[in-house]
């Protein structure tokens, strides 16, 4: 059976970008910076942080580039609730998709992950429902690297025992991520349940995650 390596945000789960928003905006009052400013600011770093600063890190970095100067309880503060929202937006996998990685077990699918995340994310991962249904999960922040990368791709594929060309890779097409999947010879499928992410891209795509399992019982 081929091993299925999924994206993350927008693909198993929404990306909850407005909620990450008013989040960080809260998180601003809590150590004294203008809230959109923060908002911006976390925009902006986004590869920093997808990359490896944890998140008490983050907090400190922006919050001083901004003029602050929270104290340790604060950044504390800020980052329990940076954490909380991680939680919240992995815990908000719906059940029709942890029943399609459970068919994708039944059937004998190996299952990995590979997700341009941050430090939150990535601690939050281990206690999900999400997680007990997964092989490997690879995490950028975790590994420095990040999709497209050929080496992040090759990183998973190494973790699960496999080729590259073993592996068919399934995301919403964010970070360019069905492109890397495809050059280092994954076949590539897109989904559009949570975001129509690529349109562009010439290739099989999925309007629902419920069809992948018949798919792959046919290919």
């Amino acid at each position: 059976m081929r091993t299925v390596i999924f994206d993350l945000f927008h693909t198993l789960v929404v990306g909850a970008d407005s909620e990450r928003d008013r989040v960080v905006g809260e998180m601003a009052v809590m150590v004294g910076v203008e809230p959109a400013e923060l908002v911006a600011a976390y925009h902006a770093t986004w590869r920093d942080r997808m990359l490896g600063w944890d998140v008490a890190e983050t907090v400190r970095i922006l919050a001083g580039r901004l003029g602050g100067a929270p104290t340790e309880e604060q950044v504390a503060r800020a980052a329990a609730h940076r954490r909380e929202l991680a939680v919240w937006v992995l815990d908000r996998v719906a059940p029709e998709t942890l029943a399609v990685l459970d068919a994708l077990r039944a059937d004998g699918h190996p299952l990995g992950l590979i997700s341009n995340a941050t430090a939150e994310a990535a601690e939050a991962w281990p206690s999900t429902a999400l997680a007990r249904r997964f092989d490997v999960a690879v995490f950028s922040c975790e590994v420095g690297l990040a999709k497209p990368d050929p080496a992040i791709y090759r990183a998973a594929a190494e973790r699960l025992g496999v080729a590259p060309s073993d592996c068919v890779f399934v995301g919403d097409g964010a970070d360019g991520e069905l492109a890397g999947a495809a050059a280092v010879g994954m076949t590539v499928i897109r989904t559009t349940e949570h975001n129509d992410t690529a349109p562009d891209w010439d290739g099989r795509a999925l309007a629902t995650l419920d069809e992948l399992p018949a798919l792959l019982r046919g290919a």
